[in-house]
């Protein structure tokens, strides 16, 4: 796939899960926590409103991935040309 199609995929990707993301937690927060101490709302909301962040990191990796695995490629071969000297 090439890198510019991977990239506009994964930000429509990543778009999208974060506004799903955000409804279903401000629904499921909405829905158990009012009546819950302001301790455990913040603690609920501070959660909620930081783990979204593994599974867009996630897909920046997989958008990233095919150039990650060329600069590998261009410096192994930039190594093993400098021990063949």
């Amino acid at each position: 796939m090439p890198p510019r199609l991977r990239k506009f995929i994964g930000m429509i990707m990543l778009v999208v899960f974060v506004i799903v993301y955000a409804f279903v937690a401000m629904v499921i927060g909405d829905m158990t926590m009012q009546n819950r101490p302001t301790g455990v709302q913040f603690l609920y909301f501070a959660v909620a409103g930081l783990l979204w962040t593994i599974p867009a990191g996630a897909i920046m990796w997989w958008m990233d991935k095919p150039e990650r695995l060329e600069a590998k490629a261009r410096a192994q071969a930039l190594t093993n040309t400098s021990d063949a000297d």
